[in-house]
């Protein structure tokens, strides 16, 4: 396959596609000999990563559905424009013979992907996933079982497998997303929280968040705030909260995020829908021209540090560059990470200082300040 991950790095050792993909192709190819005409079946591929599934059933009446902004691009990009995929569930339309799915690390998406397809299956239909066996999990037969029907398993081939089910039960209802009653002494969140299945940490406020929210900064300056990767939207939300007068801008990589935040936000500030925008992209890039978005005074960030099953600082790095081109002068990055990522290091590499705002047993908070006359040494450990 003469596939690429998006965004393109030269430097990017993954490949785009696995092994589990091509035995999703190996199987679908086999038993799809001789259809053709109105036999023709109408398949829908769920959570392919860069289009390895899509661009090897071109010419096939395909649907093609996706959380991920960067699978989004990269099945575009990768399809030369041919595969444009859709990214919300309630956009299925079937009835569709076979469901192929790249079976995500997270269980819960998996799951309302599951539900979700429930009501656009017919007795025929055939659901083939793959997974690598080194990330499997016994709650992937369990939902199919719970969902679809009696699974079944193909013979292991380059460490990867397929489940197999034909549909044998009836619609069902999802029940994502979830709501999250939140519980903070510097921050009054009367609202539970929106949160679709594929959000990081769906089910509580995660450990890193909470500590963010006792640290967000407040001041006049501050007329433009960023919530990078913003998941729920509740850091944003805090910042709206703290700094009243000012404009947030949301933005994540994951459309189940973007969904969850516009929901928050309106729950909080339904009088303040104009003092809000939301952008479905990768890191700070504007998706018309892939450019970095307009300037800003305050970044907020919790970057993290794998994309898929695979664990890598590209995105953090990506984040931090975004963010410093799109900084006005004296505008603030402020980042929270676990603390052995020494996320400092690579932000005074990009801007030229870093300084320790706080700490804790397990994460650190760091500022950088665009165009500081003097650059301040990193300061990572308390007085």
């Amino acid at each position: 396959m003469k596939l690429k991950r998006y965004p393109f790095d030269s430097k990017d050792l993954l490949q785009a596609w696995d092994a589990s993909d091509e035995l999703i192709l190996e199987y679908v190819r086999e038993h799809f000999k001789g259809l053709v005409g109105e036999s023709r079946p109408n398949i829908l591929i769920l959570n392919d990563q860069f289009g390895a599934l899509a661009c090897g059933l071109e010419g096939h009446d395909l649907t093609v559905y996706t959380d991920s902004y960067l699978s989004f691009k990269g099945i575009q990009l990768n399809s030369e424009g041919k595969i444009t995929p859709i990214n919300d569930l309630q956009k299925l339309d079937g009835p569709y013979d076979y469901v192929l799915i790249h079976i995500p690390k997270n269980m819960s998406f998996f799951e309302d992907m599951l539900c979700h397809i429930s009501a656009h299956l017919k007795p025929t239909s055939k659901v083939i996933s793959g997974f690598m066996i080194k990330h499997q999990s016994k709650a992937s037969f369990d939902l199919l079982n719970k969902y679809i029907g009696e699974t079944s398993t193909s013979l292991a081939k380059k460490k990867a497998r397929l489940i197999l089910a034909d549909f044998q039960k009836s619609k069902v209802k999802s029940p994502y997303p979830l709501q999250l009653t939140i519980k903070d002494a510097e921050h009054d969140f009367d609202h539970p929280l929106v949160n679709h299945s594929n959000l990081f940490s769906r089910e509580k406020l995660d450990v890193g968040t909470r500590f963010l929210l006792e640290h967000i900064p407040e001041g006049k300056e501050f007329e433009t705030i960023l919530d990078l990767g913003c998941g729920n939207g509740i850091v944003g939300i805090a910042a709206k909260m703290m700094n009243p007068k000012a404009k947030i801008i949301f933005t994540d990589e994951s459309e189940m995020a973007i969904q969850s935040a516009k929901a928050n936000y309106a729950n909080y500030f339904p009088k303040k829908l104009d003092d809000a925008e939301f952008i479905w992209t990768h890191s700070y890039r504007d998706p018309n021209s892939d450019e970095v978005a307009k300037p800003v005074d305050l970044i907020l960030c919790n970057p993290p540090f794998h994309q898929g099953n695979a664990v890598s600082d590209v995105t953090a790095w990506q984040m931090f560059k975004d963010s410093h081109r799109a900084l006005k002068k004296n505008g603030v990055l402020r980042v929270i990470g676990n603390s052995q990522l020494l996320y400092q290091n690579s932000m005074k590499k990009i801007f030229g200082n870093s300084q320790y705002v706080a700490k804790n047993s397990k994460f650190t908070i760091v500022d950088s300040i665009k165009d500081l006359i003097k650059p301040t040494k990193a300061e990572v450990q308390p007085d």
